[in-house]
């Protein structure tokens, strides 16, 4: 990876407006997927791309469910430890998931399938690793105009949107494996609901994109802002089953 990209989820920046979720929404959709699911207590379940592991935690202490979450992120992870010493947060990439075929009830990519460097890969270890009828839910960034991937690829950032894709490729990609998707809803009101947020705590988008990567001159905001309008992102929850299909 290019030691120039910033991380903009390793920082205080972000957190200071959507907390430890890191995402739009907070848990909001999280305890959706949860339901439309009807994980039962004990249900053993991954978060992917787990942070410092807010997610985890919320399911649970909210849900009774055998959660653990996998990050590839050093700094993310301690914070994560610091905060709850208990939570099973594992370092790993979502690429190379450390665990049997059919071993999970269900698998959580919050905000996350968009950092992965290959989502491909990532989908087909999910899937290797769900149980028959095991459930995946993806909440995440799309963009909604294709033309602009390619300014949102060039940007000198790791964060959801520098690898966002268009539900067409999102789709697709399920598609060769044998998920079942039982509900697509778009929920951009939350990553809108993150910009005012993420404004009213710094000021201005200017100063936020400034303040997550101070130590690097480099960085555009404008660049930034002008991918980010004419990708015209968007926010989604995705349900999808292993297997077989849902009735």
């Amino acid at each position: 990876m290019n030691n120039n990209v910033f991380k903009v989820y390793e920082g205080d920046a972000l957190r200071q407006a959507a907390g430890d979720t890191l995402r739009p929404g907070g848990f909001f959709l999280t305890d959706l997927g949860v339901k439309r699911c009807n994980f039962l207590p004990g249900a053993k379940v991954l978060d992917v791309g787990s942070g410092s592991g807010a997610t985890v935690e919320r399911l649970i202490s909210e849900y009774q469910l055998q959660a653990l979450g996998i990050d590839p992120s050093e700094v993310l992870l301690e914070v994560g430890k610091r905060r709850n010493p208990d939570l099973n947060l594992i370092r790993g990439r979502g690429e190379e998931l450390p665990f049997l075929p059919d071993d999970l009830d269900g698998v959580f990519a919050e905000c996350t399938l968009s950092v992965m460097e290959e989502p491909n890969q990532v989908l087909k270890e999910i899937f290797r690793v769900l149980k028959q009828g095991g459930w995946l839910i993806i909440n995440d960034v799309y963009a909604r105009n294709p033309d602009g991937l390619k300014d949102l690829r060039e940007l000198g950032i790791e964060s959801c949107i520098r690898r966002a894709l268009t539900k067409d490729e999102l789709l697709n990609m399920l598609n060769k494996f044998d998920f079942h998707i039982v509900d697509w809803s778009d929920h951009t009101n939350l990553l809108i609901q993150l910009t005012v947020d993420l404004i009213m705590t710094h000021g201005s988008m200017t100063n936020f994109w400034l303040k997550s990567a101070s130590c690097l001159s480099f960085v555009d905001p404008n660049s930034i802002q002008e991918a980010v309008k004419k990708a015209k992102m968007g926010y989604f929850q995705l349900i999808a089953h292993k297997g077989y299909q849902f009735q």
